[in-house]
């Protein structure tokens, strides 16, 4: 089945756990911070480490029998990043599908339960709205890369960790003329509002009402799974159109976290029973992780709801 009727037909996808902030930290690979793991690609031990990463997640899904989403090692790699880099003569999000698919491909059958996302992101700082474009710049800006990744052969589409409701709609504009379906997932916090204080559930009704084909569904990311517990209980009906979220392992603000020095982490256990949480009251489906996690939060989120039934 395809990627909307996996996400119409599965009580539970998972999916993968933190890449970026995983090579970030690894101490025999030159991260380069602007581009980001895209950079990784063309470096052999950077791409071989990529790989194992990849592989962690998904063999935790093929050990569950799971649908499972990995994303496009592309936060990063718009026009204005590739450029910076040097890599203008690379097509970076091209390259970034293959290299995925080529491991995605050496599943056997189990492939067919595997879809990949092409994964962008704001043009400028994540943790700060005050970055952000323009609805009319954002579907200018971001248009280039969505079709690049479109174009090269991902199953849907997927903007993580916005902080802003105009970028946003941008993004959604040039998201849905590719044909694809697409996913936007915010950061939030426990009172349900973005970080441009927008209440999500009033960005969702905006980008509904506007922009068609609406988005298969929303998600949240870069946050603590029970800060989106918090918001669930304040917002009544937020979940009939969130149905995701890529928790962090910390309980820390947006701005306690930017630029943090250390990795604040969590017991595997206590991180998946929070996630257990959400989708056993909440229905949400599409679960991982985000900063701080790692293969051992994704194996337990995946154990402990399989096993829950």
């Amino acid at each position: 089945m395809n990627f909307e009727e996996a996400l119409n037909n599965y009580p539970f996808i998972l999916t993968e756990g933190s890449v970026v902030e995983r090579v970030r930290r690894n101490k025999e690979i030159q991260f380069d911070e602007n581009l980001g793991n895209a950079s990784l690609l063309y470096d052999k031990s950077g791409r071989k480490l990529l790989e194992a990463i990849y592989r962690q997640y998904i063999e935790i899904g093929k050990r569950h029998n799971l649908p499972m989403i990995t994303l496009t090692p592309t936060w990063r790699a718009n026009n204005e990043r590739i450029a910076k880099a040097g890599l203008v003569n690379k097509n970076v999000n091209k390259d970034a599908f293959l290299f995925l698919n080529e491991i995605v491909k050496s599943y056997g059958e189990y492939k067919t339960k595997i879809y990949i996302g092409g994964l962008i992101s704001c043009r400028g700082d994540a943790y700060n709205p005050a970055e952000a474009l323009s609805k009319e710049e954002a579907f200018e800006f971001h248009s280039w890369q969505l079709n690049n990744l479109a174009e090269a052969g991902v199953d849907f589409l997927k903007a993580s960790t916005l902080p802003a409701l105009s970028e946003a709609i941008g993004i959604a504009v040039a998201m849905s003329k590719t044909s694809l379906p697409y996913i936007l997932s915010f950061v939030i916090r426990e009172n349900g509002n973005i970080l441009d204080g927008t209440p999500l559930i009033d960005v969702i009704n905006e980008i509904d009402s506007s922009v068609f084909p609406n988005p298969v569904c929303y998600m949240v990311n870069c946050i603590h799974p029970t800060v989106f517990i918090k918001a669930l209980e304040q917002n009544s009906g937020l979940n009939k159109r969130v149905m995701g979220i890529q928790a962090n392992t910390s309980c820390k603000t947006p701005e306690e976290l930017d630029g943090s020095a250390e990795l604040d982490t969590e017991e595997p256990i206590i991180f998946a029973e929070h996630i257990k949480e959400l989708h056993l009251k909440y229905k949400i489906k599409i679960l991982g992780g985000c900063c701080g996690t790692d293969e051992r939060h994704i194996e337990k989120i995946a154990s402990e709801i399989t096993n829950a039934g």
